[in-house]
């Protein structure tokens, strides 16, 4: 874990240059905000509300406070769940050639040494950033590392022990409310002994999110927008305030119609009045403030909709909404027999811990984990290597034991060997808005993710019961 007190430079945030519903980037400066924001998704439509009333595009959010044309909003496009997509990406590439801010070598190229001098050149050099909307993040192995770097296959001849490669999704900038950790492997996560949110009957107690947010948005712009100086106190509390206030969920499905008709609670409204705190019906002591027993039904969004899955109708919308209803079953009830995953099995000293997937994902109606809980689940194994991906052979100084990875996650921020792939999970309200998934991007929709787990844990899903899943997961 990093002190509040480093100065990690990062590479992950980012001018606006899409639309925004009807506001467009020449629009950004206008005085008439809107009172939300809809955005279309394969599943049907999401929408953002924010605390404050409406919209803010006057923000910092959305100006340019660095070198290179970047805002914070080029890699949180509102209309694409507040992350990028390629199909966004590619649509900018086809508009501007590849010169759109969204396109620089500091971490948008997959080497920042690409040549980009033409459009052809620019669209190889940019391929994951086009096909998997990836952000280059550059991170070196520790000095006091448990492990060293043998071998970097990286295939675009850029990585060394110094600077890593790693590929990886931006985080989506709303729905801040529910996260207890910042970034994938939770570099921008500080401890702080002051602080109340501790792990509990521990002294490891962290820093509030609203400071590792600030930070998070200042190393960012150093970064991402190439900025000569720090922002200001005032340009932090700024963004911090206006992504804090943001809140996206699905509103619309294409085949279930409105996702708060008759008593459910999809959308952002009931979203935004969610209970969260930290250690919130926590997976292995309880209910961090109440006490009471860790509670596998984590979603009830859909608990009135059950009435569909008995309905005698046969009709599209009923059909639709019976299979969210049972997709939400399932997500609280299949069992799940984990094992093999760092960061509980062997944590808990235990082979097999039966669960389901609010194991991981327990935070009421919203789908994180309550407290900072980076776990491996072979995401960057060596198997799912594919030839766009740099493959990484580390060494255990100690041991001599070698692992491959794609991406050692946390082991670069901690050093630590039993660190190495571990990642967190993301909030899943407005999931259908982000496509591809995983820190990587290496499951192109969510049929895919299911399909994923489904392997990984031998959980046995059947075909309707994948095809519920993902109506549900759609849903939120």
């Amino acid at each position: 874990m990093i002190s509040k007190y480093m100065v990690i430079p990062v590479l992950v945030l980012a001018s606006l240059v899409v639309p925004i519903t009807s506001v467009s980037a020449a629009d950004v400066s206008r005085t008439t905000n809107p009172t939300s924001i809809s955005g279309t998704n394969l599943h049907g439509k999401d929408k953002t509300y924010s605390t404050e009333g409406f919209i803010d595009l006057n923000n910092s959010f959305f100006k340019s406070l660095g070198t290179n044309g970047r805002s914070c909003v080029t890699c949180h496009v509102p209309t694409e769940g507040w992350v990028i997509t390629p199909k966004g990406v590619k649509a900018r590439f086809e508009k501007t050639g590849g010169t759109d801010p969204v396109f620089r070598l500091v971490d948008g190229a997959n080497s920042p040494l690409a040549d980009v001098s033409t459009v052809a050149k620019r669209r190889e050099a940019y391929s994951m950033l086009l096909n998997k909307a990836n952000i280059r993040v550059g991170i070196g192995i520790p000095a006091d590392a448990e492990f060293i770097l043998l071998a970097a296959d990286d295939p675009y001849g850029f990585a060394s022990a110094a600077e890593l490669s790693l590929f990886r999704r931006p985080m989506p900038t709303t729905n801040l409310k529910f996260i207890s950790a910042v970034m994938w492997e939770g570099r921008e996560t500080t401890l702080d002994s002051s602080s109340s949110d501790c792990i509990f009957n521990t002294t490891t107690c962290f820093s509030p999110v609203s400071f590792d947010l600030s930070t998070q948005a200042n190393h960012a712009t150093l970064g991402h927008a190439e900025a000569l100086a720090d922002l200001t106190e005032a340009e932090r509390s700024e963004i911090v305030a206006f992504e804090m206030g943001l809140f996206t969920a699905q509103v619309q499905s294409k085949g279930a119609g409105n996702l708060t008709d008759n008593g459910a609670h999809g959308g952002p409204s009931a979203l935004i009045n969610q209970t969260y705190y930290f250690g919130i019906n926590d997976t292995l002591v309880g209910d961090y403030r109440t006490r009471e027993p860790f509670n596998p039904k984590v979603m009830s969004l859909y608990d009135t909709w059950h009435r569909y899955i008995t309905s005698n109708a046969s009709d599209g919308l009923t059909l639709a909404r019976a299979a969210i209803a049972r997709g939400q079953t399932l997500f609280n009830n299949k069992p799940i027999q984990i094992s093999g995953v760092k960061g509980i099995n062997d944590d808990l000293g235990v082979g097999v811990l039966p669960g389901t997937c609010t194991t991981c994902h327990n935070t009421p109606n919203s789908g994180n984990h309550s407290i900072p809980m980076p776990l491996d689940i072979g995401i960057s194994d060596v198997s799912r290597r594919t030839p766009d991906m740099p493959l990484y052979t580390l060494q255990n100084k100690a041991t001599g034991e070698t692992i491959q990875t794609t991406d050692p996650g946390r082991a670069l921020i901690t050093g630590k060997w039993k660190d190495i792939g571990r990642f967190k999970g993301p909030v899943l309200r407005s999931v259908a808005s982000r496509p591809p998934y995983f820190h990587d991007g290496s499951a192109k929709d969510l049929p895919a993710v299911v399909d994923f787990y489904n392997t990984r844990f031998a959980i046995g899903l059947t075909n309707s019961e994948k095809a519920d899943l993902v109506a549900f997961l759609a849903s939120l």
